[in-house]
């Protein structure tokens, strides 16, 4: 282990790796802070965004939600309508590239909902390198549409069957796998967790949500929004959306699945119920038992089922730059049905977390208040599990 200032964010983050990892990383913090200040490598990415992942996303009036609510003017970015389906086709699009320029012939990664691995999958598929993504065994079951799809861009999907066979048992193994084959093998983060500089690499990549963001409302409202709201498992589609507007007057809300209930034990509520420890390489904020051991996650959202979150995170929970809520699963089930029938748009389990969020706490608005709120993702990957629970409301 290794101290670097550039690894924190106050005092989370770092790099709590063992010493055969360390190389890789170094390696890749010189090729990020590089190629992010080179004009060519920053025009390619840019065409890519633009002309395959379709960039710029949406700024859309929820007409229908605001109506709905009666409350502050809420605007949706609309993140589930790029290539793939979520917003993490901007992360694996450009660590990929960053991986060809690197001169890597592998691509690894991990994925919980499994859009992290679609788009990891399609990315490697496009620049032309071989890729194999760990998955739990839980999660598969639960995602098996995604599942087909990473196989039918050619990745071998690898069934993890340690722990909760969820999210962090993936991360595990994917870990494992980079320190054995680090010469020619690039592992693709998808969150704004582990080591330095993962946290920063990936916040990068992402900040064009955040970025669009700021120009669009500006041109609809013709002001900032008042409020940011974006689900947080991880946290890199609320750190993309929250980054540019760090210096600004705008409150941050970022919502964590409290599953069955925070009193349950069943939760993924790491910032609002967790401790800080270190986990994935990172210090930061964690759900851990008593004598320090890791504490499984529960989300019926897969992409929040996780124990950890990202070091940023936490200093903004620590500094109170950004507040931190949590709704149960029944809560985003509901925000999941609310929004499809209020503006006919279906969104990922992970989103209608924020979409909860805003409805629940709605009484805390002003009738002109600009609520704007992150839809990372859309919500076809979880029709099976949202039918079962919603099977006898729906018609």
């Amino acid at each position: 282990m290794r101290q670097n200032k550039r690894a924190y964010f106050g005092p989370f983050g770092g790099q709590f790796v063992p010493e055969t990892v360390m190389p890789a990383l170094m390696e890749l913090d010189e090729a990020f802070r590089h190629y992010r200040q080179d004009r060519e490598f920053k025009q390619t990415l840019a065409a890519y965004l633009r002309d395959y992942a379709g960039r710029p996303t949406p700024l859309y009036f929820a007409e229908g939600l605001t109506r709905k609510l009666k409350g502050p003017r809420i605007y949706l970015k609309r993140e589930d309508l790029t290539h793939t389906g979520a917003h993490k086709i901007n992360n694996t699009l450009g660590q990929v590239l960053l991986a060809k320029a690197m001169g890597k012939q592998r691509i690894i990664a991990e994925t919980g909902a499994g859009q992290h691995g679609v788009a990891t999958a399609t990315a490697a598929t496009l620049f032309g390198l071989s890729c194999a993504i760990y998955m739990g065994e839980t999660d598969i079951r639960r995602q098996a549409i995604n599942v087909m799809r990473m196989k039918l861009l050619g990745a071998d999907v690898i069934p993890v069957l340690s722990g909760s066979r969820t999210l962090k048992d993936a991360i595990n193994e994917a870990l494992r796998d980079w320190v054995t084959n680090i010469s020619d093998t690039h592992y693709v983060i998808g969150s704004v967790v582990g080591p330095h500089p993962y946290p920063k690499l990936v916040r990068e990549f992402q900040s064009v949500i955040g970025k669009e963001a700021r120009r669009q409302i500006h041109k609809a409202a013709g002001r900032l929004p008042d409020v940011l709201v974006a689900c947080v498992g991880g946290g890199s589609n609320a750190m993309g959306l929250f980054a540019p507007f760090s210096r600004d007057r705008v409150r941050f809300i970022g919502v964590e699945a409290a599953g069955d209930g925070i009193d349950s034990g069943r939760h993924s509520a790491t910032l609002c119920a967790g401790h800080v420890g270190i986990l994935h390489g990172a210090k930061s904020y964690l759900l851990q038992t008593e004598d320090g051991q890791i504490s499984e996650a529960h989300s019926v959202a897969p992409g929040l089922d996780y124990p950890g979150v990202g070091p940023e995170h936490s200093f903004f929970k620590e500094t109170l730059r950004a507040e931190y809520v949590c709704v149960t699963d029944e809560d985003a089930l509901e925000a999941f049905e609310l929004l499809s029938r209020t503006d006919g748009i279906i969104p990922a389990l992970e989103s209608a977390h924020a979409v909860a969020a805003v409805c629940k706490h709605v009484s805390e608005f002003h009738k002109q208040d600009i609520v704007l709120i992150n839809l990372s993702g859309r919500g076809d990957k979880d029709l099976d599990i949202v039918g079962r629970h919603l099977k006898d409301r729906l018609p």
